[in-house]
């Protein structure tokens, strides 16, 4: 379990932080970026749920946790000393929200247009957490390119904006509320 009992050490002043296995890293690493990312997209997804209603709120709740366990993912690199004992992302956390997208998107009608952000507030804000997270996305695949990540966290995330897109449709009164683009329309 995690005890903080001093929120500020000083050992970021010169521009570098630690990472969960002990190694010093720059703060523009692509690793700290990633993890910013995860963590603006919790933030974005903790406004949605001040608008959800329970049930939405319930998964989004799961979700949060589950960013927090991302980022511990990405807290200690896959070929560090630490990394047998590092907690990671499941596939069953994958195999979840996979779950909760069919079931949220039987409801739905099948889309003839690009959706808009926007309808319902919890809408517009999970619209917003799923850019975050298709932009923490890239980060973590540009990662990936240099170092080991787990290919479930890069899974984890994909399928995370694309149940932040179904779950924003289901939001905006099971999609009839949504915000259609419309080509062209101001010419």
């Amino acid at each position: 379990m995690v005890k903080l009992n001093r929120i500020y050490t000083k050992t970021g002043d010169t521009g570098e932080t630690t990472l969960g296995d002990g190694k010093r890293v720059p703060k523009q690493a692509l690793r700290i970026a990633a993890m910013g990312a995860i963590d603006e997209a919790n933030a974005a997804i903790g406004v949605a749920r001040l608008h959800a209603d329970v049930e939405m709120d319930l998964m989004l709740a799961r979700i949060q946790n589950d960013l927090f366990d991302l980022g511990a993912d990405l807290c200690v690199p896959e070929d560090g000393s630490l990394s047998e004992s590092a907690l990671r992302i499941l596939h069953t956390q994958t195999q979840r929200l996979e779950k909760e997208i069919d079931a949220m998107n039987a409801d739905l009608a099948p889309l003839n247009s690009f959706v808009l952000p926007g309808g319902t507030p919890v809408s517009a804000y999970l619209h917003l957490a799923r850019t975050i997270v298709r932009r923490a996305e890239t980060v973590i695949v540009a990662l990936a390119a240099s170092e080991k990540i787990s290919v479930e966290l890069i899974r984890y995330v994909n399928r995370l904006s694309d149940h932040l897109f179904v779950a924003a449709r289901h939001a905006n009164a099971q999609g009839s509320g949504d915000v259609l683009w419309t080509p062209g329309k101001n010419r």
